[in-house]
């Protein structure tokens, strides 16, 4: 089984994906709206938005949501383009896969991890391990929740590659859970994505639940 910490090649995406580099920019974001929107706000909550510490904040904050928010404008699909064959009909595992969304419900963040596998089809056709990281990172960069995240990463795999079958598991902490409501700091949402051989053979999804505990 591949798995992410044996590739030196995925170095730089781990650090695009601590450091927020490597997205589009946010080109189709209207910065001046956004700004606009956080002066309205900071009024309506009764603060000053020209006082020293929050005159910078709205910009500061429309740059922001360019970051965070890229993925709508990208193309998920665009990250798996790129396919080989290979001499390799196992399991296929990258685990661990750092993840930072925000929740539709409340624009609260919620992050955690995901683990991806696939099993080739006979094919043997594969994709760069670090493509399957740009996918999670492209569709957790805009307003989700943590169940259709899960659901639409394991569709991409699918319809794109074409495997055997498809495992992903998203852990995540919801700061909308953690901050606000209910307020458990810690609390942990498991989801998952089972589709193919993953489903259909208890040995094959067993043994790639106890390469991901």
């Amino acid at each position: 089984m591949a798995r992410i910490e044996d590739f030196e090649a995925l170095t730089d995406v781990a650090a695009d994906l601590r450091t927020g580099q490597g997205y589009d920019g946010g080109a189709e974001i209207d910065y001046e709206r956004v700004e606009a929107a956080v002066r309205e706000i900071l009024s309506a909550i009764g603060e000053d938005p020209d006082r020293d510490g929050l005159r910078e904040t709205p910009a500061r904050v429309a740059r922001m949501y360019g970051e965070i928010c890229s993925g709508i404008h990208q193309s998920a699909e665009a990250h798996l383009e790129v396919t080989f064959e290979a001499d390799h009909d196992e399991m296929i595992m990258v685990r661990d896969i750092p993840l930072y969304s925000l929740c539709e419900h409340h624009l609260i963040p919620f992050l955690g991890k995901a683990h991806v596998a696939y099993v080739p089809n006979r094919d043997g056709r594969i994709t760069g391990l670090s493509k399957l990281a740009r996918l999670c990172e492209g569709l957790a960069r805009r307003p989700q929740v943590q169940e259709r995240l899960t659901t639409q990463i394991a569709d991409v795999i699918e319809g794109s590659l074409e495997p055997l079958g498809v495992l992903v598991v998203i852990e995540a902490e919801h700061l909308c859970m953690s901050m606000r409501g209910v307020r458990k700091p810690g609390a942990t949402t498991v989801t998952s994505a089972v589709r193919g051989i993953f489903r259909d053979d208890v040995a094959t999804r067993a043994e790639a639940m106890r390469f991901i505990e």
